[in-house]
């Protein structure tokens, strides 16, 4: 386990890149000319930024970048 501390600022800069790369990962996965493999890397990457995100967001943000697992993970 590898621990950072971070100041308020870094805390926000750090959780801004997280949502920044969220949104192009999302962007990405809506687009049906992907093939599945790079689809499914894309997906695995997601879950792990996600997992990073949820540690420094509120509930009401992280709410927005959950993925839906029944439906493939679409939105």
């Amino acid at each position: 386990m590898l621990g950072m501390m971070f100041n308020e600022m870094e805390c926000k800069e750090y959780a801004y890149v997280l949502r920044k790369e969220l949104d192009e990962m999302l962007f990405d996965l809506g687009d049906k000319r992907l093939d599945k493999n790079m689809r499914q890397a894309i997906s695995k990457r997601y879950q792990t930024i996600f997992r990073m995100y949820a540690r420094v967001a509120p509930a009401k943000e992280l709410s927005k970048y959950a993925r839906d697992k029944r439906h493939g993970g679409e939105r």
